[in-house]
């Protein structure tokens, strides 16, 4: 039996800033601890998470890229690209592995820019609003599915 790839936790721009950056929309909480959230997760199913943030468009689109072939599944935060890249959609779209969509805050209650995703309607399923808990989710998703 051939054991799952890792879970692809892939984060956009500005996520590093986590815990510092708008607190009041995206709690106190760092990038640290969404790694740390996502890892325990994905050891209770006996995987492991590829952990990345860029702040830079081609190189989220070359870890999706390395993903096609690496990764049991993809849960992804792709911070302001997900309302402006088609490069990036066009690169997920490719997966054949589940990907969950990821928001800290509830993207629709905030700007109206913020209501259209371009990932959204090529991913397995978006969790929005849930903190980082979504991630967990996500992850726990994704685990389970092969």
């Amino acid at each position: 039996m051939t054991t799952p790839g890792p879970v692809y936790v892939l984060n956009g721009p500005n996520l590093n800033l986590l815990g510092q950056r708008q607190p009041e929309v995206y709690g106190h909480q760092t990038l640290d601890d969404v790694v740390t959230l996502c890892a325990g997760v994905a050891e209770r199913f006996g995987r492991t998470v590829q952990a990345r943030q860029s702040n830079h468009e081609g190189d989220l689109i070359d870890w999706v890229h390395e993903a096609r072939t690496e990764a049991s599944g993809v849960v992804v935060n792709p911070g302001g690209y997900t309302h402006t890249s088609v490069a990036l959609r066009d690169a997920l779209v490719t997966l054949e592995v589940p990907v969950v969509e990821v928001h800290i805050s509830n993207v629709h209650a905030r700007e109206g820019f913020r209501d259209h995703s371009l990932v959204s309607p090529v991913a397995t399923g978006v969790i929005a609003g849930l903190g980082i808990e979504g991630y967990g989710l996500a992850v726990e998703y994704v685990c389970g599915r092969g």
